[in-house]
């Protein structure tokens, strides 16, 4: 079984100390037995003070790292450091030096300093709360930091923004671990989600329209029922009923991204829906998820999660029986440093 540990820091955010063992612990296989373990643990195997009222009490010690196939950080301490040692003092520095070479990393929130002190992000991207993302950048800028996604996977170590944004890395690493069949599943027993759209641009406080200023929500809903042919930009600022200038600007706002960069991500998560839970073959995915050929289904999926369609459907192939149609869109946050615009 796959072993997550979960590290509470002096400081630890409780909520997000309690998002892993709620989300990978609903991860159940088709004869319903648990996928992972989780376990938390402290520096020193003792209670934790907590950002809030209270402490909480831990069963393990630090050693239980080195036997860690995932180690997830939560964040802790205060929002903004005043200088490094904050977020890498000496006893974390012997933590780090306990982890396997094939461990993946994980932080939440804030919790990237602390990756970022130790070194573990140097010439990655990464990303962290939004407000920080400025901050972390000057402090580091051997690191790539995207300040607009919820999440940044990649590969051996991943990073996400603030609060709910740890549970969305968490379907993702289930998802990417076991498909979207298990990650869906997930998301019914903890009632949430499985994908959110969007990144944290649509977070950030900005001054709020007038009870009849236009949204582009029901645009993007049309979108995703058409997603299977072409949809030029003057249509869907014709399907708002606005100006292409005002559609674009009122999309990245409310979406965190360009109207053609969302639609190629909804493409994208679409075929990968389809490679996942249907038989169908690769040209006929090409032209349900609007690429139209399997040319260019293979060079967006390459571009976007490293593999062909072929390598990604062998992968995330399950036992289960398979749907023969299109089923619904899949929910899923690309790598930052793969998004692109059509």
């Amino acid at each position: 079984m796959h072993r997550v540990v979960v590290l509470a820091l002096e400081g630890v955010y409780p909520f997000e100390l309690s998002i892993p063992t709620r989300i990978f612990a609903s991860a159940r296989s088709a004869a319903g037995e648990p996928l992972y373990e989780v376990l938390t643990c402290s520096i020193d195997g003792g209670p934790v003070r907590t950002s809030a009222d209270f402490s909480i009490t831990v069963d393990h010690g630090a050693e239980l790292v080195g036997t860690a196939d995932t180690l997830i950080i939560p964040p802790f301490g205060r929002s903004g450091p005043a200088d490094e040692t904050d977020w890498y003092p000496p006893p974390l520095a012997v933590v780090f030096s306990r982890l396997r070479p094939e461990t993946r990393i994980v932080s939440i929130c804030t919790a990237s300093y602390a990756l970022a002190a130790a070194g573990l992000l140097d010439g990655r991207p990464a990303t962290t709360h939004w407000q920080e993302a400025d901050h972390l950048q000057r402090l580091h800028p051997e690191i790539k930091v995207d300040p607009d996604v919820l999440f940044v996977d990649d590969g051996d170590v991943l990073t996400s923004a603030g609060v709910a944004a740890g549970i969305d890395l968490c379907m993702h690493i289930i998802r990417r671990d076991h498909g979207s069949e298990v990650a869906n599943g997930v998301a019914r027993r903890c009632v949430i989600p499985p994908w959110r759209e969007g990144g944290q641009a649509q977070f950030i406080e900005r001054p709020i329209p007038g009870p009849s200023a236009a949204t582009t929500s029901a645009t993007r809903d049309w979108a995703l029922r058409h997603l299977h042919r072409p949809i030029p930009l003057t249509e869907l600022a014709a399907h708002a009923r606005m100006s292409v200038r005002t559609f674009s600007r009122r999309f990245r706002d409310e979406v965190g991204m360009p109207p053609g960069q969302w639609l190629t991500q909804q493409r994208v998560e679409l075929a990968r829906r389809l490679l996942e839970t249907t038989d169908l073959p690769v040209d006929r995915i090409a032209a349900e998820s609007g690429f139209g050929t399997a040319a260019s289904l293979r060079q967006h999926l390459v571009a976007t999660i490293g593999v062909p369609p072929s390598a990604y459907r062998h992968t995330f192939r399950t036992a289960e029986p398979r749907r023969t149609g299109a089923g619904p869109r899949a929910f899923g946050t690309r790598p930052a440093e793969a998004r692109e615009t059509v």
